[in-house]
């Protein structure tokens, strides 16, 4: 009975071992961050970005030529300050550092909110593309070669020709 147990688990493993082997894993690769440049939506959110950047730029630039300012007539006038007044003016230097530390930090996560808000529908889009593609041509796994490193790759496993036919770009 245990011979009969073990002829039968060994059958049954060569049936899935055989099946298994013959499922092939299809692999092909694209440049997604290069795929959303090229779409015609990507310089209107990044004009759109860049606008919306300008304002923070603009007043950090403010900031920080308040901070020079009093920064040189600091030094200008420094030798002839009293203690409690130089004391007071090296505070007042570096609580505006580090309200343009702050703001800048502020800024930067700002701009990174309306980044990715602006750019969730193109990059649904371009996904849903190469989605679509990899599904027609039979791919399971699809990496990204900008991320990746790609040391071998065959030509014909490249997406990008058949995804940017897809989206419509030339």
């Amino acid at each position: 009975m245990k011979k009969l147990f073990k002829v039968a688990l060994i059958a049954v493993s060569m049936l899935f071992v055989g099946n298994f082997a013959k499922a092939q894993t299809k692999i092909g690769y694209i440049n997604f961050q290069g795929l959303i440049t090229q779409m015609p939506e990507y310089k209107t959110i990044r004009s759109q970005i860049d606008i919306y950047q300008k304002q923070f730029i603009d007043q950090l630039t403010a900031m920080n030529n308040e901070l020079q300012t009093k920064g040189q007539e600091f030094q200008k006038t420094g030798t002839s300050m009293t203690d409690a007044i130089r004391s007071a003016k090296q505070s007042e230097l570096q609580d505006i550092q580090k309200r343009m530390q702050d703001y800048q930090n502020d800024a930067q996560q700002k701009v990174d909110a309306k980044t990715n808000e602006l750019s969730k529908p193109l990059i649904d889009k371009a996904r849903a593309a190469v989605t679509a593609v990899a599904k027609e041509k039979g791919y399971t796994y699809v990496l990204d070669s900008g991320q990746t490193t790609l040391i071998v790759s065959p030509e014909g496993d490249d997406m990008m020709a058949s995804v940017k036919t897809k989206l419509g770009l030339k």
